[in-house]
């Protein structure tokens, strides 16, 4: 899904084309128009990159560059009004739905601007304008409804991740106070048992067979009541993986983040990953090293596990597909890389998993 969304993203930059218009078809073309070409689509890809790679920098980075540099062009080739309609993609991804419409309106008046002041022949004018500031209202209001959307999706997943934290400690909370009352009980009663027998050596073949009862039936409460709530420990999982691996030769490194603060539920998730990946590092790579990594990086929390064997060229079992399944709950990815080795990245939003 995302190598598609990206795909999609690279193929939205084929609407540059709208500035090869006037140059192909004005006879007054000179060497000029397609040096000012050659300057926007240079100066405007990387912009449209970055604002798809670091969403919080779109404002000044690229939606204000982007209408100066349309503002500059489009006097000279309305080919280049088709910066407005990136600008307006851009106010639709970063800004609430009423500074978007207030950027719309802006656009707009400067596009109804250019069709005064421009420079360019009718009707050549109208063609690359006309297109563009019917195209800044519909993209850009999509891209309002899409980025609302997704924002809606991500709050809705962090108020379950915390609603599911706070329902964890609670319910570890009532299981401690259970078993602080269960035990407390056993234990006395076992001691009183203690001093019976003690007491009357003659009981002591009866009271040891009933100590026994007691704490064999303690046992399996105990069991039973941490069945339901024991959550899988990422630290316990590395200091797991640690010693799996090296016990068979391999050298592992392993590099964590120190002030990173999981959630309870993402962590137990996290761990199980963990568990699943260092069981085929294991079983099928034959590796030599094996690199684990847990670090938040572009608003991802990420965890990798990179050996350089050859369990790679194994298919997929089961395990895998069960942790995709798992990450997918979260709303994060699974990536299986197979060069010189093999590479699994897991990676969750930050917002869900802190």
């Amino acid at each position: 899904m995302r190598i598609v969304a990206g795909i999609s993203r690279w193929l939205h930059l084929i609407y540059l084309g709208n500035l090869l218009w006037a140059p192909i078809f004005d006879p007054a073309t000179d060497w000029v128009d397609w040096a000012l070409v050659a300057v926007v689509a240079t100066a405007f890809v990387p912009m449209y990159v970055l604002a798809w790679r670091r969403p919080d920098r779109v404002r000044w980075w690229c939606l204000v560059p982007t209408v100066v540099l349309g503002a500059f062009a489009t006097p000279f080739n309305t080919g280049a009004a088709v910066l407005f309609v990136y600008a307006a993609t851009f106010a639709g991804l970063a800004e609430s739905r009423r500074v978007a419409m207030r950027w719309f309106v802006a656009l707009t008046a400067l596009i109804c601007l250019f069709g005064v002041v421009s420079v360019v022949e009718m009707p050549y004018r109208l063609w690359g304008l006309l297109p563009s500031l019917i195209f800044l209202w519909v993209i850009g209001i999509l891209q309002v409804e899409w980025s609302e959307r997704d924002r809606e999706g991500a709050d809705l997943r962090i108020r379950t991740a915390r609603i599911e934290h706070l329902a964890t400690l609670a319910e570890r909370e009532r299981i401690a106070r259970d078993l602080h009352d269960l035990l407390g009980h056993t234990l006395t009663a076992i001691v009183l048992r203690a001093q019976l027998v003690a007491a009357d050596p003659a009981r002591a073949q009866e009271e040891a067979a009933e100590i026994e009862r007691t704490a064999r039936a303690a046992l399996g409460e105990i069991r039973d009541a941490v069945t339901g709530w024991r959550s899988a420990s990422l630290e316990t999982e590395l200091e797991a993986a640690r010693a799996a691996l090296s016990s068979l030769g391999v050298e592992v490194t392993v590099r964590r983040d120190p002030g990173l603060v999981i959630v309870g539920s993402t962590e137990h998730e996290l761990a199980l990953a963990l568990r699943e990946a260092v069981t085929n590092v294991a079983r099928h790579a034959h590796a030599r090293t094996c690199h684990i990594g847990v670090e938040a990086r572009d608003g991802e929390l990420r965890l990798v596990v990179a050996d350089d064997g050859v369990g790679g060229h194994a298919p997929e079992g089961n395990g895998l597909t069960g942790m995709r399944e798992r990450i997918a709950a979260l709303g994060g990815l699974v990536a299986r890389t197979v060069s010189a080795g093999t590479t699994v990245t897991i990676a969750v939003p930050l917002k869900v998993a802190t």
